[in-house]
């Protein structure tokens, strides 16, 4: 840094506003490494490297809109509804990973994962604090929604838990990535009046993106297949 001063001939104070702003990126660049790690993502990938080739009709203006993350800003919810392998992992971790770089405080779980932590906390009664827990992000990621089916005669109380996290968080934004659609919900979560319960909570007003297509990992599954074995 000095060596680079002399060299071009910067004042005592150019050289001391270099040094300022040079640490300064560093923190903000170690504080973005943080609130990435701390979301918990199951991959790093941004959107740079999605192929929108491949599914003409998913709409690339809007998700871009979306890694903006000015919804986090607005408390906006967002649904995401697709088959599985379309990309909606990628995207939604794409979209959570932009909302870190600008400051924002994201929690990226499945629907499983999710039920399974407060199941646990329920055991131990330590529900509430796991509740305030999840309340406190800027925005809440809940990926696989509907993958696996609640065993309700394991956990009867199973899709009430769920619905105690949605419900803290009027004031945040929650990003629900689902294959299943909405008048699916009642049968997925075993309660018809409980599911209007989640409908009116995380989709009224909500920011809903449905993508449809051809599956990207059945694709990549099928070329490693056609390769021939050298």
């Amino acid at each position: 840094m000095v060596a680079r001063a002399e060299r071009d001939g910067l004042t005592h104070l150019e050289f001391a506003h270099l040094l300022i702003a040079e640490q300064a990126q560093q923190r903000r660049e170690r504080a973005i490494a943080r609130r990435i790690k701390d979301a918990g993502f199951r991959e790093l990938c941004t959107l740079a490297g999605f192929d929108w080739d491949f599914n003409k009709t998913i709409n690339r203006v809007q998700i871009e809109e979306l890694a903006t993350a000015a919804f986090i800003g607005r408390q906006d919810n967002l649904v995401i509804v697709g088959q599985s392998g379309v990309g909606k992992s990628r995207i939604i971790q794409s979209v959570g990973q932009a909302g870190c770089v600008v400051g924002y405080r994201v929690c990226y779980t499945t629907s499983a994962g999710l039920l399974a932590k407060l199941i646990a906390s329920l055991a131990d009664q330590t529900l509430p604090k796991c509740v305030r827990r999840y309340a406190r992000y800027d925005l809440l990621i809940i990926d696989e929604f509907g993958f696996d089916k609640i065993e309700r005669s394991e956990t009867p109380q199973a899709a009430n838990l769920l619905y105690k996290i949605i419900d803290a968080r009027t004031e945040r934004s929650t990003a629900l990535v689902t294959n299943i659609d909405f008048d699916a919900w009642g049968e997925y979560l075993g309660d018809p009046p409980l599911a209007m319960a989640f409908l009116d909570r995380v989709v009224d007003g909500a920011i809903i993106l449905k993508i449809k297509g051809r599956s990207y990992r059945a694709h990549r599954a099928g070329a490693k297949v056609e390769t021939p074995a050298k």
